[in-house]
């Protein structure tokens, strides 16, 4: 019995010691993608910002701009893409709204973000663009992948369409969360201006034949949750100048927008609480299975040797065998 029960202890231990590498070197990256049907929002404020008056051309002060961003999955769009790209896709439509103190709307930029469900690396596809112009993205965009390491990676800016260092600035702790704080600068760049303007009768090909440019600079600043790849909060030191034409004239420049984007109160607990959630799972098939199965299968593999330790002990005493009667001659 003894031998039987460390013959099966064995080949347990051996299953259990083999999954602990499949299931984090095979099953992980497979299982861990990015839902297509994700939806989130979130809120970002510039307190005491700089904001343009189009009735004047001239900068005024503002108690606050509202910065709306939704990120939606369009999972009829993925399945699409995905017959012709032999991989799981995902597909974000974005859209950036940004109001004033009055909630009167100052732009709107809708973007088509296609990236890999497991990898975060992106799709090029028709329909990938932003504000209705066609690109092709280099670089992440919105979220890391996941397992995120301490280095640069490559971080698309929509506003100017290029793909930028962004780079690795040391591990911090926020609100109890271990993250990795990574932060890009966009130096002053002429970019276009919105499809959709604020004042009515104004048009990008307007503004274009009045020779008045835009330019922005940006100073990007995330922490990333390392486990997900998630940011759990994000701000940026923005600003954005129209420069020159027949509307200010030659040499001259404005301030269309200055301020310190954040991220709103409430938000941040809301993205730190689902964070923490995520990292759970995500460790799950990164840490806890594979290391438990592991220990299981040493534990597995030292009781079958026991067992057959005990099975062959010397000491034990060998049965006896019984011997046949001798015949009697007579």
């Amino acid at each position: 019995m003894r031998r039987k029960a460390s013959l099966i202890m064995l080949a347990f231990a051996v299953f259990f010691t083999a999954l602990s590498p499949l299931m984090r070197w095979y099953a992980f990256p497979r299982l861990a993608k990015i839902p297509a049907n994700q939806y989130q929002d979130m809120v970002l404020e510039a307190k005491n910002a700089t904001l343009i008056d189009y009735g004047t051309m001239k900068a005024k002060k503002v108690p606050k701009v509202t910065v709306v961003q939704t990120l939606k999955g369009n999972v009829e769009a993925s399945e699409k893409i995905e017959k012709t790209a032999g991989r799981d896709v995902v597909v974000w439509d974005s859209l950036s709204y940004v109001q004033g103190p009055d909630g009167k709307m100052i732009s709107k930029i809708p973007e088509r973000y296609i990236f890999d469900a497991h990898s975060q690396d992106p799709v090029h596809a028709t329909g990938e663009m932003v504000d209705g112009d066609p690109v092709t993205r280099e670089g992440i965009e919105f979220k890391w992948p996941f397992l995120t390491e301490k280095r640069d990676y490559e971080y698309f800016d929509a506003q100017t369409r290029t793909t930028n260092p962004i780079h690795y600035k040391g591990t911090q702790n926020f609100r109890g969360v271990k993250v990795y704080y990574f932060e890009q600068t966009i130096p002053w760049t002429k970019v276009q201006f919105p499809r959709t303007m604020p004042v009515k009768g104004i048009t990008r090909e307007s503004l274009a034949k009045t020779g008045t440019t835009m330019w922005y600079t940006t100073v990007r600043k995330f922490w990333v949750e390392p486990v997900t790849g998630a940011p759990v909060y994000g701000e940026e030191d923005h600003k954005e100048e129209l420069r020159g034409g027949t509307l200010l004239g030659d040499g001259k420049k404005v301030t269309a927008f200055a301020g310190q984007v954040k991220m709103r109160e409430d938000y941040i607990k809301h993205t730190v609480d689902l964070v923490k959630s995520n990292r759970t799972l995500i460790l799950l098939l990164t840490s806890y299975l594979p290391w438990g199965f592991l220990f299981l299968g040493v534990a597995l593999l030292s009781l079958s040797l026991y067992l057959e330790a005990r099975g062959r002990r010397p000491g034990d005493a060998a049965p006896t065998q019984a011997v046949e009667p001798e015949p009697v001659n007579a």
